[in-house]
């Protein structure tokens, strides 16, 4: 039986064409992936039957009857929730007072009492216990993923859009998600599931609908007619994927980077980082691993200059930066692809060309020593650089705002690897990406690893560091739980790392 059905719904923003006529059916307790590249029209399509966009063309009809959904409310009302990929939760407030915010079902006189027993009781059978008088803003990333799941069955949602649902867990904790989907879907729920992660879609999912460019070029394929992951991302991309990242065995030099004993305090004035020590050298990948929020943003801050380091000592080419500005540390050859593109690595309201030449506007070859800017070389380099990472644009002068997520982030990376790096600090750089994209990216890494380059990247994309990394780094709030070599550890060891278990045997 058919719970949703979404007959040619079209989408245009302006000249864009988001969504072009497409067709999706999902049936009644089975979990369905939504799959594509990046800008291929999955959010906008999970949007429109959010509520949060109108469609230009099309008809819905869920239930068995033709729906019109114009917010959010209207959806959740009629059954239909939400888990976003940027969890929608207000940190200053408790568990039951997100999950009873707006909520319609609630009476003239809110008794949280009572609402928080029905939410414990809710928890307790899916094995998802939070405490609800517990802050948001103290709760692990895992637990506010499991707030939002609670928050829409509390709500009674029948079909739940999950977004990239496993972005920021450990294995275990994905484990513990897959769990509970099962059983949502055993109680005859419905879930939507958004992934990049394609292995993760060959476990949990029961037939898949694939996007291309706004069109679906695979409707409500069986999962168990799909040979392995390589033929899911060929259906998204169109070609042969290569799913294996070529590395080689680093040739070590100096150390470029050396931590030595750093602690440092968060904007709560709350220990971030403890005690945390690592020598980094010329040709390696450091694969720093953690559940988000465990100190790797203000790691990646004291050693770029962006946070002060309460004590301790930081070295780039044998130099102290401990108390250098950003701008200093950048100048001695580190390049530094941020965590936060819009927020660190870009200015919305500027065009390309001015993006890309941000960080070396004023110096050679861009600039003269007047100052006068060379355009004309700008333009070219611009170009050259737009074409080599395939950042998707109308034009040079297009401004940087303007693009998909995916393309900002293809801006970004290709910038700081072509300031050809002696130091190279890379923060989630295949974000937002798709698969085919993530590939290129990590393929210009290792390739700067190659070259002499010493990369400290952080990811919460366990696949990617146990592939792109020679040692990892493992931190769980704010201590080095553990220094491991790429090639002699496993998912489940990592697991228990990132959770805070440390090995009864130590490594080298």
């Amino acid at each position: 039986m058919e719970i949703l059905q979404m007959h040619n719904v079209s989408k245009h923003f302006a000249s864009v064409i988001a969504n072009e006529k497409v067709n999706l059916s999902v049936e009644k307790g089975e979990v369905h992936a939504l799959l594509g590249e990046n800008g291929a029209g999955k959010s906008t399509l999970m949007n429109i039957l959010y509520g949060l966009y109108t469609p230009s063309e099309g008809q819905i009809i869920y239930k068995g009857e033709e729906v019109h959904i114009d917010n959010p409310r209207q959806a959740i009302q009629k059954g239909i929730g939400m888990v976003h990929q940027h969890f929608m939760l207000i940190p200053a407030l408790t568990a039951i007072e997100n999950v009873v915010l707006g909520y319609k079902g609630n009476q003239a006189v809110l008794d949280l009492q009572a609402a928080a027993g029905r939410f414990k009781e809710l928890a307790h059978s899916y094995k998802m216990d939070i405490d609800p008088w517990t802050r948001v803003e103290d709760l692990s990333v895992g637990e506010q993923q499991r707030l939002e799941i609670l928050k829409a069955l509390y709500r009674d949602a029948e079909l739940l859009i999950l977004d990239e649902p496993t972005a920021v867990l450990t294995p275990q904790e994905v484990d513990g998600l897959f769990d509970v989907i099962r059983r949502l879907t055993s109680e005859g729920k419905t879930i939507i599931f958004i992934s990049h992660k394609l292995t993760e879609i060959m476990q949990i999912c029961d037939r898949c609908t694939v996007l291309r460019s706004g069109r679906v070029v695979a409707h409500g394929l069986p999962i168990s007619e799909i040979p392995d992951a390589n033929k899911l991302a060929e259906l998204m991309v169109g070609k042969d994927v290569e799913l294996e990242t070529i590395t080689k065995s680093p040739q070590l030099g100096e150390v470029v980077l050396r931590v030595e004993g750093v602690n440092a305090r968060n904007s709560r004035h709350l220990p971030a980082l403890k005690n945390v020590s690592f020598d980094l050298r010329e040709g390696e990948i450091l694969g720093i691993c953690g559940v988000d929020g465990n100190g790797q943003s203000e790691l990646i801050r004291c050693i770029t200059g962006l946070m002060p380091v309460e004590s301790g000592k930081i070295e780039i080419d044998k130099h102290d930066v401990t108390h250098l500005k950003p701008k200093e540390i950048l100048g001695h050859k580190v390049s530094h692809i941020p965590e936060d593109r819009l927020k660190m690595g870009m200015v919305a309201a500027m065009n390309l060309r001015e993006n890309i030449i941000l960080m070396d506007h004023d110096h050679a070859p861009f600039s003269d020593i007047l100052g006068f800017l060379h355009w004309k070389k700008i333009d070219s380099y611009s170009r050259e650089l737009c074409e080599k990472y395939q950042v998707r644009t109308p034009g040079i002068n297009e401004l940087a705002g303007n693009l998909s997520g995916g393309n900002q982030q293809k801006l970004v990376v290709g910038r700081e690897l072509e300031r050809k790096p002696h130091l190279l600090i890379a923060v989630h750089p295949s974000r937002g990406l798709d698969i085919g994209a993530t590939k290129y990216i990590q393929q210009r890494i290792v390739e700067a690893r190659d070259k002499g380059a010493a990369v400290l990247m952080v990811s919460t994309e366990l696949d990617e560091i146990m592939e792109l990394s020679d040692r990892i780094l493992v931190i769980y709030e704010g201590e080095v739980m553990d220094i491991v070599k790429g090639h002699e550890t496993d998912r489940k060891t990592l697991g228990l790392l990132m959770a805070g278990v440390r090995p009864e045997n130590g490594h080298d």
